[in-house]
């Protein structure tokens, strides 16, 4: 299967849930400014939206957003109910909950957010940000959202999560949630992945990363560290 990504994007998310679950996948990284793939192709062509993610079955089939690639991900691996619950499980319709949640009240603002041509509505939908996670500090009352496994929505939210530098959203004012980041981040397999699409923490111990290029041009101070 081939992922189709940009380093730090979404797509991190399904990357993350591949490493996870020991599902072998190439990695294909879109260019924004032109769509072309680092393999030649259009990517148009592959997703008409031009956004990523987009996961490309071995027989040329192709799904789109990452909520649903997540779930056929999980799904499609032996090990997967450990990421995301069996069909007719509350456990499951729990998750599919907050895969809903995170795209819809976090994911989305937290990207237009990133967009100046928003700029004159960027304090309020940052208030609507900061309220929703408000909501998730609350809701994190074990290690992870529904308790102690690590499920696909849990690996959404890390994604979400680190672009708060970016958009300046201060973490610090959610207790739980620093917390949340530096537990996700100390999993082998987010490292594995963090490490993969060249992303590294601002400094030692930071919970926080991006593409050393970025961090570099955002001016922050210290030696960036790979995971």
């Amino acid at each position: 299967m081939k992922l189709y990504m940009h380093a730090a994007a979404c797509s991190l998310s399904p990357h993350i849930v591949c490493r996870e679950l020991g599902i072998d996948i190439e990695l294909i990284t879109v260019d924004r400014k032109t769509h072309r793939t680092s393999n030649g192709e259009d990517y148009l062509a592959i997703n008409g939206n031009g956004y990523v993610p987009a996961l490309m079955l071995d027989d040329g089939k192709v799904l789109t957003e990452g909520p649903a690639i997540v779930q056929f991900l999980a799904d499609s691996a032996p090990d997967g109910r450990r990421m995301l619950p069996e069909i007719g499980s509350f456990g499951r319709n729990q998750v599919q909950s907050l895969l809903n949640f995170i795209t819809s009240e976090l994911h989305k603002p937290m990207v237009m957010l990133f967009n100046a041509d928003y700029a004159t509505v960027h304090e309020a939908m940052r208030a609507v940000v900061q309220k929703r996670l408000g909501w998730i500090n609350g809701r994190l009352a074990g290690p992870y959202l529904t308790g102690e496994n690590f499920t696909v929505a849990d690996a959404y939210l890390f994604v979400c999560l680190n672009w708060s530098p970016w958009i300046a959203i201060d973490l610090d004012l959610f207790p739980a949630l620093p917390a949340f980041m530096k537990r996700v981040a100390a999993r082998p397999a987010v490292q594995a992945a963090l490490s993969e699409e060249g992303l590294m923490a601002f400094n030692a111990g930071g919970n926080f990363f991006a593409p050393i290029a970025y961090i570099q041009s955002a001016g922050y101070v210290g030696s960036p560290v790979r995971p």
